[in-house]
C-alpha cells in the first residue's frame, strides 16, 4: 500500500503524532521529558513554527503546529531523527525509537483547531495521569501549565495567546481560569472520550486514527480541489512537484534561511566568503555560524559542510562541540558568540 502523500503549504496546521516503536516508551524519566521538551523549543526555533499545543506520553506525542513556511517534512524528520539520536546514546541502545511514520493530519483553524487543543490537553486525563479533583493542568509535560499560569512563567516557544484566540479566549487570568473550567467539565462527562466530540458531530478520534483532514466538509473540499494532483500521485506511489506544493521535502526556502545566516554571519565575524577556503576546516569563526545556522533552519549537515568548507559532515559536530569547550575557558570567545547572535537577531530574525 502507497504512502499518503505529505501535504505542504504556507500556513497550514497539522496535528502530529508519532508513538513508539512496537508502543514501548519514548521516554524513560524525567530527564528524558525535560529533554524532549527542550527538543521541542529548538524544533520552534529552527522551523519558525506556531506550536500551539503539545503533550508527552510515555510512549507517544501529540504536537498542534501551524508552519509558516512549507516545511512540515523537514521539522518532522529533524524532530524524530534527533530525538532518536539522543535516546539511544543516553540509554546506550540502538534501534528504531519510533514505530513507522510520524502520522500528520491537516486542520482546520478556529472550532477545529481548538477541539484539538482540548483533545491534546486532556490525553493524560484520557489516561487517568490526572483528575478533575486534582486540577486537569497539574500534569507537567503538556502545554496545559502554559495556559493557565501567569504570563511571566510561560513558555515563551508555545503560542498560548494565538491558541486562545482560536477558542475565543483572551489571553487574560480570567480567561485563563475559564479555559480551565470548560477542560474539567469536557472531563467529567466521560474520561474515556474526553475532547474527541467535536463541531458538526466530527470524530476526533476517528479522524486522527484513519483520516487526513480534520474540518468542515469546505474546508475538506478546498483541501482537495488544491492538492489533487499530489493525491493522486500519492495513490499511484509516487511523489510530484506542481504549484509550488510538494508532498516531500524541497529544502529550498529552509536553505535559503540557512544562506541568509552565513551571509550575516560572515559579516558579523569580519570575514569574507572567499577566505572560508583558506580557514582551517574546523575555525572556530565557521563553528559559530554552523552552530547559528543550526539553530535557525533544518538544512542537513552535508551542506553546512560543504557551505563552509569545513571537510567531511562530522567535522561540523565536532567542532560545533569543541567551540563549546573552549568557550567554557574564554571569555573573549563567548563574547565573540553572544556579538554574533545579537547581530543575527536583529538582521535576520
Amino acid at each position: 500500500m502507497p504512502r499518503q502523500v505529505r501535504i505542504e503549504y504556507e500556513g497550514a496546521i497539522y496535528h502530529c503524532l508519532a508513538r513508539g516503536d512496537r508502543r514501548e516508551p519514548i521516554v524513560l524519566d524525567d530527564f528524558d521529558r525535560k529533554a524532549f521538551e527542550s527538543l521541542l523549543e529548538e524544533l520552534v526555533g529552527k522551523t519558525g513554527w506556531k506550536l500551539f499545543a503539545w503533550v508527552l506520553m510515555d510512549n507517544h506525542y501529540h504536537l498542534a503546529i501551524k508552519t509558516p513556511e512549507a516545511n512540515l517534512v523537514a521539522g518532522m524528520k529533524w524532530l524524530q531523527n534527533t530525538w532518536t539520536k539522543r535516546f539511544n546514546a543516553r540509554h546506550r541502545l540502538w534501534g528504531h525509537v519510533f514505530g513507522g511514520r510520524y502520522k500528520a493530519v491537516l486542520v482546520e483553524d478556529g472550532a477545529y483547531l481548538g477541539s484539538l487543543i482540548n483533545y491534546i490537553h486532556l490525553n493524560p486525563a484520557r489516561a487517568g495521569l490526572t483528575k478533575v479533583a486534582s486540577g486537569v493542568e497539574n500534569y507537567p509535560w503538556s502545554s496545559l501549565p502554559d495556559y493557565t499560569g501567569p504570563k511571566r512563567a510561560r513558555r515563551s516557544w508555545v503560542s498560548v495567546a494565538e491558541g486562545l484566540e482560536e477558542m475565543r479566549y483572551q489571553d487574560s487570568a480570567a480567561d485563563r481560569r475559564k479555559y480551565v473550567g470548560h477542560l474539567e467539565d469536557i472531563a467529567l462527562q466521560d474520561r474515556k472520550k474526553a475532547g474527541w466530540i467535536v463541531p458538526e458531530g466530527n470524530d476526533l478520534h476517528s479522524t486522527l486514527r484513519r483520516g487526513w483532514c480534520f474540518g468542515s466538509e469546505a474546508f475538506r473540499e478546498k483541501i482537495t480541489d488544491q492538492f489533487s494532483h499530489l493525491m493522486n500521485a500519492g495513490r499511484k506511489g509516487r511523489r510530484r512537484k506542481a504549484s509550488g506544493f510538494t508532498g516531500e521535502e524541497t529544502g529550498g526556502h529552509t536553505e535559503a534561511r540557512a544562506e541568509e545566516v552565513v551571509v550575516a554571519g560572515l559579516k558579523a565575524l569580519g570575514i569574507k566568503d572567499k577566505e572560508l577556503e583558506f580557514l582551517k576546516k574546523g575555525d572556530w569563526r565557521k563553528a559559530m555560524i554552523a552552530r547559528s545556522i543550526r539553530s535557525r533552519t533544518t538544512v542537513p549537515m552535508a551542506w553546512i559542510a560543504q557551505r563552509l568548507q569545513m571537510g567531511v559532515t562530522g567535522r561540523v559536530s565536532h567542532a560545533v562541540r569543541l567551540l563549546a569547550e573552549q568557550e567554557a575557558g574564554d571569555r573573549k570567545l563567548r563574547s565573540q558568540g553572544r556579538k554574533l547572535e545579537q547581530f543575527l537577531s536583529k538582521n535576520i530574525d
